[in-house]
């Protein structure tokens, strides 16, 4: 068995355990294998083990590996999600190529992105990026700025507005990783008694992914404990 396999089993168990601790069922949490930084190689190996889901932050990075993935191993079906920043100048490009972006905090880019989705390949899949601890060295929109933002975006005809993610600040104690999670989860419901049906709550990562599901995270994005340490960082 390779490292990364090894890997992926040890994260699902650590999902599976901790959807059990709070009585949720592991079936309702999406892991999304953060490949940013890896090779083609990295993302084949994975998808022939039954991962389906994968994130990337670059652009041009992320559309060059989805084109070698696709010579590695023509046969699956991946689905790609935008986790990173999102710039005016790349909408085009993302809007072309992914599934679904998770860093959407401003109505003039969620607007390109609907205005550059090509109709064939239906509704892009939306989440707000909320900036849930205040950081300014964090993107995302406020707290009390985000129902507005998600009413513009569920008015826009090529996106479907699917839920919330978040990238609070790190924290080693457990009690201190759950505050802002719970915050993501009372802003999600807040939102969802406007009428607006969200499903997604995309939070939690290798270092806090039991807290995130213990406060109610569908989706959890994990790179480092799938795929190990990077080489470098752009």
């Amino acid at each position: 068995m390779s490292a990364i396999v090894a890997n992926m089993q040890a994260v699902q168990r650590r999902i599976a355990d901790a959807a059990a601790s709070v009585l949720r069922d592991p079936a309702e949490i999406t892991l999304l294998a953060v490949s940013k930084n890896f090779p083609a190689e990295a993302v084949a190996e994975a998808a022939r083990a039954g991962q389906t889901a994968f994130g990337e932050n670059y652009v041009q990075e992320a559309v060059e590996k989805m084109a070698n993935v696709r010579m590695l191993a023509p046969e699956l079906l991946l689905e790609w999600h935008f986790i990173g920043p999102v710039q005016s100048n790349k909408t085009r490009t993302i809007a072309e190529n992914f599934d679904w972006v998770h860093a959407v905090d401003r109505v003039k880019i969620a607007q390109r992105l609907s205005d550059q989705r090509p109709s064939a390949k239906g509704k892009l899949n939306i989440c707000l990026q909320i900036n849930i601890s205040g950081e300014a060295s964090k993107s995302g929109v406020m707290p009390n700025e985000a129902v507005a933002l998600a009413q513009e975006i569920a008015r826009m005809p090529h996106l479907c507005l699917r839920g919330l993610m978040a990238i609070p600040e790190a924290q080693s104690d457990p009690v201190r990783q759950r505050a802002p999670f719970q915050r993501m989860r009372e802003l999600f419901e807040a939102i969802r008694t406007k009428g607006m049906h969200l499903d997604t709550l995309s939070m939690g990562m290798s270092g806090d992914l039991e807290a995130a599901i213990a406060e109610g995270a569908t989706l959890v994005r994990i790179g480092t404990a799938i795929f190990g340490k990077r080489n470098y960082e752009k």
